[in-house]
């Protein structure tokens, strides 16, 4: 079986991550988006308010079947195989790679908490904190840390299942929690810990698939080819079918956390394939469009707090008093998403590293890095 090509720029970075990194970062915002725009129970009620035409029903339901979860999971995918990377490569600079990456990762909850002042949703700090646990499993075997990773993920739905039954109250599925209804407070701690758990879930499969050599596209196309094709032909009917059967209850509260399971078995298959078309896209010979979404992932960081920034400037501020649509919040996503393809290729061909990841880089290290690309040399 031929193996997919994986060039390598200059500076040693692994293409195929940096790819999947861009597509995952502007996956991110289309799930993000509705928590800055629309009203709190539009992230789990499509019904909701904003939802008014044809057009916004078909944006919504494309979201939950193909969006939803699946990109979230890519970048905790990635976060999982970061941490085994920075630790090899950190082991050749100092003979303290585990605590290096620690206080890296001290920092990082650092920037989660301040960004989750901001807002709410923040993910970083998850990361941060569940960076110790990956750091002690990093070498268990791949195809242990493969079946550890499934079976966590699988706990979610067993967790939706067991939280249901505390769940009570009107119709409106986040207002409930948000208003202190019956068991609010128990379903807003199963979905604190859901998140947890999805989030490792998909960690730990993450470093399995770094370590089998998946991630960095050390696998043969045919291999490619059939991830994709089975992952999304589970994955896209059980996501829809979700939708569907959610749609039917009328998006009751009966149904607020059961409704997940579906989506949330789906959404690993689904994350493979798109994981997979990902890699051979990247295969292929280079081209702008390619530079420019690995340019996005490799200020992944930046460009995801650049999108909350926008995010609650516009919706939070510019926007405060007006009624926004899922169409208008798409044609937002379309817009932040030209500004981040435009910029990124941009600032990496004059400086090394995104604004975010310098800082990062250089507290990691506790001296300035160098930022600015040396001229060529005449």
């Amino acid at each position: 079986m031929t193996r997919l090509s994986n060039p390598h720029q200059a500076s040693g970075r692994i293409t195929s991550l940096d790819a999947v990194r861009g597509v995952a970062v502007l996956g991110i915002l289309p799930m993000n988006v509705v928590s800055f725009a629309l009203v709190a129970s539009a992230y789990a009620n499509l019904s909701a308010p904003g939802t008014e035409t044809w057009l916004d029903w078909a944006i919504g339901i494309v979201g939950e079947v193909f969006v939803d979860q699946k990109f979230m999971a890519l970048f905790s995918m990635l976060f999982g195989a970061g941490i085994v990377l920075f630790a090899e490569r950190a082991a050749k600079k100092t003979p303290h790679p585990v605590f290096l990456s620690l206080w890296r990762n001290l920092l990082l909850l650092g920037i989660g908490l301040v960004h989750s002042l901001l807002w709410e949703g923040d993910i970083l700090a998850v990361y941060a904190l569940l960076a110790p646990v990956l750091l002690l499993v990093r070498r268990w075997p791949r195809t242990l840390l493969l079946i550890l990773g499934i079976g966590v993920y699988a706990m979610s739905p067993i967790l939706a299942l067991m939280g249901q039954a505390f769940v009570t109250g009107p119709t409106d599925v986040t207002g409930v929690w948000i208003e202190g209804g019956p068991g609010s407070g128990l379903a807003e701690l199963v979905l604190v810990t859901d998140g947890f758990i999805r989030a490792l879930g998909a960690m730990l499969i993450g470093i399995a698939l770094y370590r089998m050599g998946i991630l960095q596209g050390q696998r043969g196309q045919q291999f490619y080819q059939r991830m994709a094709i089975w992952g999304l032909a589970v994955g896209i009917p059980l996501s829809a079918l979700g939708v569907l059967w959610v749609a039917s209850t009328g998006f009751s509260i009966d149904v607020a956390l059961v409704r997940t399971i579906p989506n949330t078995v789906a959404t690993i298959p689904i994350a493979l394939g798109y994981l997979s078309l990902i890699v051979l896209w990247n295969a292929k010979k280079d081209s702008r469009s390619r530079i420019v979404i690995r340019s996005v992932g490799r200020m992944a960081l930046t460009n995801y707090l650049t999108q909350s920034i926008l995010g609650i400037v516009v919706f939070g501020l510019l926007l405060a008093s007006s009624d926004i649509s899922r169409t208008g919040a798409a044609i937002f996503v379309l817009l932040v998403w030209a500004i981040q393809l435009w910029w990124s290729p941009r600032w990496l061909a004059h400086f090394r590293y995104g604004p975010v990841e310098w800082f990062w880089r250089s507290a990691t290290y506790r001296r300035w890095q160098p930022l600015r690309r040396t001229p060529p040399s005449t």
